[in-house]
């Protein structure tokens, strides 16, 4: 993956420019040393990896804004770093660019039930949101795989979802406002603890911008109460296509469950043989949970049982109460670590229209051969947020670009099919050179403006989302060093 030459008249500044930054900062938020940096050298992407020049941990909005103009003034790149859990290499630093990482920014600062949403520092995980307000009876909705460490942060980057966003939505629709610091340190306020804001939908464009045009530090978050009860119904098939049309079936019928999850039988028999949740012996599972009060749960999961049992199930196994939903949802939830632990592999994250499935099932099997790669299915069924899993050893010569060759062949199937390159991982380098797939020439220039408008100097995160090649002129403008 092709990163911009490191600017060697950074490199030979950076006594000085941790020395700037160690001013405005306290002792213990800038790490310089060579091999204390190392622990920023990647985020989930691990197969790329670049020390940063430094990394600094403020714990404030006004530290944030303090080293932020330490930076512009130095000209020095900038990566925002929530968790690090990005599968997408959005995290991923250069050797002359700083990591800003919030994991130190966690704090509750406000919380209205009657107006339902919560403000919390950006740094605070996804699961420590829902845990400051559960014990009220309310929750936050989106609930990405990794809501256990992922942060507020990474999930406005990327525009997270989950395996309960076919209800609920992604992070887009459940943000309300943020903080947010531009690259030469002013602070704005965009939305706030209201429905919708004025003026432009500028909360549209920073959700989803992936720490181009700003490092957001504090957001206002829509919590929602409780619902009565949910219940999921695992359903079992021995095809992939049958399942897939099984799924499309039930959106068409106008059912709304709060999440369709799909998983296909190598990835059933890795989780499994993983956690041991009782999944019977089939080629393609979805798990289907409703909720609301006791009567809806029974209507809704009667309706979905109908439509699945003509498809011939292998299996229907409705949840009777909260330890059978637990054990269902059990190995779906353990999906990514059981996988890690046959082979090294690479996560994708094209979105499709649902009455695709079946087609695009078929044709990842085909590619699947073809390449010589083993890929398992595990993804949200219910939007269509695709998310095959290719094995490959990294110790094999070769395998990881046979990988990736085969990862983006399943992203442009994708878009021919009326989809697109993420869901909810974002583009960072991974997609970065796709992205003309999707997009052409007007499309990515009204983007790269606004990316223009928010960092002229082209400092904040540099490399990802844009094609190299399509930035080159910007980059050459402002000194190149993004």
């Amino acid at each position: 993956m092709d990163m911009p030459t490191p600017s060697p008249s950074i490199l030979s500044r950076k006594a000085r420019i941790v020395a700037r930054l160690q001013a405005v900062l306290p002792a213990d938020a800038v790490v310089h040393d060579p091999a204390e940096v190392r622990a920023y050298e990647c985020d989930a992407l691990s197969a790329y990896r670049c020390p940063p020049l430094a990394a600094i941990l403020p714990r404030s909005t006004a530290e944030v804004a303090a080293a932020l103009r330490v930076c512009h003034e130095e000209g020095v790149p900038v990566v925002p770093r929530g968790a690090g859990t990005s599968l997408a290499g959005g995290a991923l630093p250069t050797a002359d660019s700083v990591i800003l990482g919030v994991a130190r920014m966690t704090e509750v600062l406000e919380v209205s039930y009657p107006d339902r949403f919560i403000r919390v520092q950006a740094g605070r995980t996804n699961l420590a949101v829902t845990g400051a307000v559960e014990g009220d009876g309310f929750f936050y909705a989106p609930d990405p795989s990794s809501q256990l460490a992922c942060a507020i942060s990474g999930n406005i980057a990327m525009n997270s979802g989950g395996a309960h966003c076919l209800k609920y939505g992604v992070t887009t629709n459940n943000l309300l406002g943020v903080t947010l610091v531009l690259m030469d340190g002013t602070v704005v306020e965009v939305g706030g603890p209201w429905m919708d804001a004025p003026d432009l939908d500028l909360l549209g464009v920073i959700c989803g911008s992936e720490g181009q045009l700003g490092v957001v530090t504090e957001a206002v978050l829509r919590i929602l109460p409780k619902p009565e009860g949910a219940l999921p119904v695992l359903i079992g098939f021995q095809s992939s296509e049958v399942a897939g049309a099984c799924v499309s079936d039930i959106i068409k019928a106008g059912v709304l469950p709060v999440a369709i999850e799909f998983m296909d039988g190598p990835c059933i028999k890795a989780c499994e043989a993983f956690a041991k949740a009782g999944y019977p012996d089939c080629e393609a599972l979805l798990i289907v949970e409703v909720e609301g009060a006791e009567a809806e749960i029974r209507h809704q999961l009667s309706l979905i049982t109908e439509i699945a049992r003509r498809h011939n199930p292998v299996e229907v196994r409705e949840a009777a109460d909260a330890d059978q939903a637990r054990r269902i949802w059990l190995g779906r939830k353990s999906a990514f670590g059981a996988m890690g632990q046959i082979n090294d592999y690479m996560c994708l994250d094209g979105t499709i229209p649902v009455t695709e499935l079946p087609y695009v099932l078929r044709r990842i099997g085909e590619l699947s051969a073809h390449y010589g790669l083993d890929v398992a299915n595990v993804f949200h069924a219910g939007d269509g947020n695709m998310h095959p899993l290719i094995l490959y050893n990294a110790n094999i010569p070769g395998e990881q670009e046979k990988c990736e060759d085969f990862g983006a062949d399943i992203l442009r199937l994708c878009v021919e099919v009326g989809g697109c390159l993420t869901g909810e991982h974002g583009v960072g380098i991974e997609k970065r050179d796709l992205m003309e797939v999707q997009y052409g020439p007007d499309d990515l220039e009204a983007q790269l403006r606004v990316k223009d408008v928010f960092d002229p100097n082209w400092l904040l995160n540099p490399a990802k989302v844009f094609p190299l090649h399509v930035t080159a002129p910007r980059r050459a403008a402002a000194g190149g060093q993004a």
